[in-house]
């Protein structure tokens, strides 16, 4: 489904470049959730956005099913960190999730799907509240339902639960788990949280410091479907948390060792 060969990303030029991203190489077959971690700094952000077409790469490429990736792609919607920037104050819930959707058929259309959307989010009977009526956590299942309202063959998440309380967060990992299901779609998801990533994923990508390069890719072979409890209490669970953080705190730890 989705393809990043040999991708790098610097800003300037010169002596004064500074390398984020450095040959990343990485494939997410059709329906995987793939998890992306690393240390602070580690460019998670900005391989997410060379992946979605936002910035373009230095060296390297990506490919969606097959074509390269110069600007963001129809098949592919994107929820970012800041769900307070990213909806628009002045519109309802349903009209935030409509405009994407004004180019792709009729309004009737597009308002089926956007209600559609919301009710898988849990957000029915909220369609005429403006975002700033509702708390962050009901912010960012909006966010989600525009994406899913968008219908892509992949979703790429930034960090999307970072700015929630633990609680909300939790309902918010298993509400992805549950739309992502329903709905078909590829899932990248981006985070610094590591149980996060070991609870949703398929697989963990685990990022280098910069500029990054894949330190090591996880197989998360826990069954489905998840449970915040059940899941987490699980040896193999614990075991995989473990080995997500040993690689990514070992480099600094030789460091202090040095």
């Amino acid at each position: 489904m989705l393809e990043v060969v040999g991708l790098s990303k610097s800003y300037g030029t010169g002596a004064k470049a500074t390398h984020a991203v450095a040959q990343v190489d990485l494939r997410v077959e059709e329906l995987e959730f793939v998890g992306i971690v690393g240390p602070s700094g580690a460019g998670k952000t900005t391989l997410l956005k060379c992946i979605a077409g936002l910035l373009a790469p230095t060296a390297g490429e990506t490919r969606l099913r097959g074509r390269v990736v110069t600007e963001p792609p129809p098949e592919l919607a994107v929820v970012f960190q800041d769900y307070s920037r990213s909806l628009f104050p002045w519109l309802t819930v349903r009209r935030n999730i409509v405009l994407p959707l004004t180019n792709k058929g009729s309004t009737a259309a597009a308002v089926a799907a956007a209600d559609e959307a919301l009710t898988a989010v849990g957000l029915a009977g909220f369609e005429d509240h403006y975002p700033w009526q509702l708390s962050g956590g009901m912010q960012q299942r909006v966010a989600i339902a525009r994406a899913l309202a968008y219908q892509p063959k992949v979703l790429l998440m930034d960090e999307p639960f970072a700015s929630v309380d633990a609680q909300t967060r939790a309902e918010l990992e298993d509400l992805v788990l549950r739309v992502r299901e329903q709905f078909g779609v590829t899932v990248v998801l981006v985070t610094h949280d590591i149980d996060e990533a070991v609870y949703m994923s398929d697989r963990v990508v685990i990022l280098s410091r910069p500029p990054s390069t894949v330190q090591e890719t996880l197989d998360v072979d826990l069954p489905r479907p998840r449970d915040q409890i059940e899941t987490k209490a699980l040896p193999e669970f614990a075991r995989l948390r473990s080995r997500v953080y040993e690689t990514i705190m070992e480099p600094a730890r030789e460091a202090v060792a040095r």
